[in-house]
């Protein structure tokens, strides 16, 4: 005999994963999204590639998660990357890694990770509803139900609320599902972007916008100087500031609210100040007559040279065999330190991910079943947590989902023998 009704609300990739989990353990479930198309920011992600997870070890997903990773202990290895990627595939998803462990589907396309998805609820009879939920009902501290838009009241015996954060809104991203826990005596940590690209206070970044730097340190640090960030990779200047895989990643450990920041960049991470000044010294020997604008060439992307001049206070046109000691030593602080102040991140709806969420104190983390109202199971990015680029998220939602969907239908079965 089947359960009592299992309702989820949201149907992006945490709630899709959550209602074919349930279904899986014998769940009727009713699925409600209020878009015409399942999935709408899986369709973006990975530049419209879908970067589903990241071949790895559960540990190694954990070290990417910089807030509550300890929460998602449980997730992680309840379904980790290499499940995961055994799901996709016997759904009919060929898959692929690439540079860093990141894992896409062969064809490229977000599209078929959808449709694999959705023809999944299909054939598994997850009855989906197009209709977006406005309250969740109680009943003596127990969830009994959910109220749509339009009047109508669907009975359940549990609710998965997994309806995202507040990024990409034109997604359906609207922060509804963190009301509706808030409502029911749920705390909402203040939500905040995260994976975000950083606007400058100043406008360096924009005289040398378009300009993308490879195998470069970044190093962030607060205003007491504490290094809060510090990787090796790639980023990019912008218009309004930076941009970029190491940006993005480092942005998920900032917080405006309480801090501000200063961006490091050495652009010569692999030469020592010693060795850097032993090139330097060389090339000016070798061209001691030309102009130190001309000479730089050799040692700097050529958007940069006015940029980093101006920064030394050394006028372009100055001779090499002019250039004083104490301007060579300020070209090689520049060129292992060069600073950027950072304003503040760009608009949360621009964010790949919304940090902040549901406290993560106030959910079981073996179930995802919350501690303040039982039936009432959380998944996906409206939880408090997030991590860095690579897949990570994803598998954040798809493991969040699965577990919550599983913890669900057994919680309806126990129901039922009471």
């Amino acid at each position: 005999m089947e359960q009592r009704e299992l309702v989820v609300i949201g149907g992006g990739a945490a709630g899709m994963m959550a209602a074919l989990a349930a279904r899986e353990r014998g769940a009727s479930v009713t699925l409600l999204e209020p878009n015409e198309k399942l999935g709408r920011k899986l369709y973006i992600t990975g530049k419209g590639r879908c970067n589903l997870t990241n071949d790895c070890m559960p540990e190694d997903v954990l070290r990417s998660v910089p807030h509550n990773s300890r929460f998602l202990y449980s997730a992680v290895h309840h379904f980790p990357p290499s499940q995961v990627k055994a799901y996709f595939e016997a759904l009919g998803v060929p898959l692929k890694t690439e540079r860093g462990g990141r894992v896409f589907p062969q064809s490229d396309k977000a599209a078929d990770v959808i449709d694999a998805l959705f023809f999944s609820l299909q054939r598994k009879r997850v009855r989906v509803v197009k209709h977006r939920a406005v309250s969740i009902l109680t009943k003596d501290g127990r969830v009994c139900g959910v109220k749509v838009e339009k009047g109508e009241t669907l009975p359940a015996h549990a609710v998965i609320l997994a309806t995202g954060g507040l990024s990409y809104p034109l997604t359906g991203s609207r922060g509804d599902g963190h009301w509706m826990a808030q409502e029911l005596g749920h705390t909402i940590v203040p939500l905040r972007p995260s994976l975000i690209p950083l606007v400058e206070d100043g406008t360096l970044c924009s005289r040398m916008q378009g300009l993308s730097l490879r195998n470069v340190r970044l190093t962030v640090k607060n205003q007491k100087k504490k290094v809060l960030f510090e990787e090796q990779g790639e980023l990019l200047f912008t218009h309004f500031g930076l941009s970029g895989p190491l940006v993005l990643s480092a942005s998920a450990h900032l917080n405006f609210e309480t801090d501000e920041y200063t961006a490091i960049i050495d652009l010569k991470p692999a030469l020592e100040d010693a060795k850097l000044e032993e090139r330097m010294l060389r090339d000016f020997a070798e061209q001691q007559n030309r102009t130190i604008q001309n000479v730089l060439e050799g040692l700097l992307p050529r958007l940069m040279i006015p940029v980093m001049l101006e920064v030394c206070d050394l006028p372009g046109e100055t001779k090499i065999h002019d250039v004083t000691k104490q301007q060579r030593r300020r070209l090689l602080e520049n060129m292992k330190h060069f600073r950027i102040s950072i304003l503040e991140p760009r608009p949360l709806e621009e964010a790949i991910v919304t940090a902040g969420g549901v406290k993560t104190g106030e959910v079981n983390p073996g179930t995802m079943m919350s501690k303040r109202v039982e039936g009432l199971f959380f998944a996906g990015e409206l939880l408090d947590v997030d991590a860095y680029t690579g897949g990570f998220n994803l598998q954040i939602a798809w493991c969040t989902g699965h577990l919550a969907g599983e913890s669900a239908a057994e919680y309806g079965r126990k129901g039922d023998s009471e």
